[in-house]
């Protein structure tokens, strides 16, 4: 067992609030954690502090090994990988370092820069983004049989189960730990809710009791005291104003009030026991104006499509039904958002609803670089009032404070639960996604599978979430040899 990292105090605050607040963390050479959180928590900066990309007054990290990094995003810098097998089992073209790369092109040689590195340890944000489902397999069997440390972001709960055995929970600037995958840590969490939810049951039900016996001994002493005050009156009416016969009053009042002040020290000493966590939902409306009655109302006869000598698709042929979740897959590079943009640009042979009116979530929608703040970004083109925005985007996950926040400071997932929200607020009855799983935090994503659900419009999403796909899909469809073929 040897230790890799030992860090302790590391604070990172963000306009006055606590982005980071951990006193220690260690990491060995046995370790293979998931490191999961809220979009914004912080975990891509912890990362960074512990890799030594960030550095922070005073914080202690000591290092006693060698890591390689496969960041989110944009933030990387391609480099040419010598190991050539490797690259041919990621699907690497050794031609293809250009500006033009495909998302899952670049993720493939981000991951086969970090495996061809002789490292102790591999840390990598958001890896399986953009993967096909033989890239996230290929790497799920590199991983297994990785010898190293590994610290790895995920959304991809299929992904966390196999190869992690450790979590870490990043919520309020604290890290907690639990033993097992991504399934045993949600059952470890369920656990923890039922049992706070009976503390809580337990705790406001004592305390009712309790405030219900303080009101009825306060109502007692009341009675007693206008009592004793009528007698008061008609003793002193009877013998002519004289008090040498009226009775000493107030003792058992006094007892009754004691009993109470008892009573209420019995409810401070309960203390304060918070209610468990609700889970998320996605409220949205659909205008009724926007009805679809074409059963089919996206079509295509006999569509074909080629770049330079590279066929997509060739005499390709499909009907997407009306009010279904429709999910597209096939490997990096079939034509899965080449189909998106065909159907967006009505390319020949394509046929579409004339009522359609299509929202369209891009693959690469976080790249979106704006200065402009969150709500006046969602009041563009919107015909929603601001209480209902804030109502939405709390649904996804964004706090008031959150809200007041520039989009050029939100991480990629909260730009991506920004986009969510802004199309959930537009006026369409049919929505294509590409990926709109990537990037998001586990919550969202689960929030995001209701979502789609419970949608009354069209969906077609792209996706390699088999989790996600499993759990909306009515109908697949994958892409193979330029043809779009409904799988049974």
């Amino acid at each position: 067992m040897e230790l890799l990292i030992k860090a302790e105090d590391i604070y990172v605050e963000y306009k006055g609030q606590d982005v980071l607040d951990i006193d220690g963390l260690e990491l060995y050479s046995y370790d293979r954690i998931g490191l999961v959180g809220a979009n914004g928590a912080g975990k891509s900066t912890l990362l960074k502090v512990l890799l030594g990309e960030i550095q922070l007054p005073h914080t202690q990290i000591v290092r006693e090994g060698s890591f390689t990094y496969i960041p989110q995003l944009d933030d990387v810098t391609l480099q040419e990988v010598k190991d050539y097998a490797l690259m041919g089992k990621l699907g690497v073209d050794r031609s293809s370092y250009s500006e033009k790369m495909s998302g899952g092109e670049e993720t493939r040689l981000k991951i086969a820069q970090a495996l061809s590195e002789d490292v102790h340890g591999i840390f990598a944000d958001e890896p399986t983004s953009h993967l096909d489902r033989e890239g996230v397999d290929f790497l799920i069997h590199q991983l297994k049989y990785y010898s190293g440390a590994l610290l790895v972001i995920s959304h991809d709960r299929y992904f966390l189960d196999q190869v992690v055995d450790k979590i870490w929970e990043l919520k309020d600037g604290k890290i907690t730990e639990y033993w097992g995958g991504y399934s045993e840590y949600l059952a470890q969490k369920e656990d923890e809710r039922q049992s706070q939810a009976a503390r809580y049951k337990q705790f406001t039900e004592e305390r009712e009791r309790l405030e219900k016996a303080i009101e009825e001994k306060h109502k007692q002493a009341r009675k007693m005291e206008q009592k004793a005050k009528g007698a008061s009156k008609k003793n002193s009416t009877e013998s002519g104003g004289r008090l040498a016969h009226q009775k000493p009053t107030g003792s058992k009042q006094k007892q009754l009030h004691n009993a109470a002040k008892n009573m209420e020290h019995r409810i401070e000493a309960l203390g304060n026991v918070l209610p468990p966590e609700t889970k998320r939902s996605i409220q949205f409306r659909q205008s009724r104006a926007l009805g679809l009655h074409n059963p089919f109302p996206i079509t295509g006869s006999e569509i074909d499509k080629r770049f330079g000598d590279k066929v997509i698709f060739e005499r390709a042929s499909f009907q997407f039904p009306l009010g279904s979740k429709i999910g597209i897959t096939g490997a990096n590079g079939t034509g899965k958002t080449t189909l998106f943009q065909m159907i967006l640009d009505k390319e020949e042979g394509i046929s579409i609803s004339p009522k359609a009116k299509i929202g369209y979530f891009a693959q690469t929608g976080y790249k979106m670089n704006r200065t402009q703040g969150i709500m006046e970004y969602m009041l563009e083109d919107c015909d929603y009032q601001v209480p209902e925005i804030r109502a939405v985007l709390a649904s996804m996950g964004f706090t008031p404070q959150d809200v007041r926040k520039e989009i050029s400071v939100l991480s990629g997932g909260e730009i991506i639960k920004l986009q969510l929200a802004k199309m959930l607020l537009g006026r369409y009855n049919i929505l294509l996604m590409d990926e709109p799983s990537n990037f998001l935090d586990i919550p969202a994503v689960e929030a995001l599978e209701n979502l789609m659900k419970s949608y009354e419009g069209t969906i077609l999403f792209i996706t390699h979430d088999v989790r996600l796909l499993e759990n909306v899909a009515d109908h697949v469809y994958e892409i193979q040899s330029g043809n779009i073929i409904q799988k049974a």
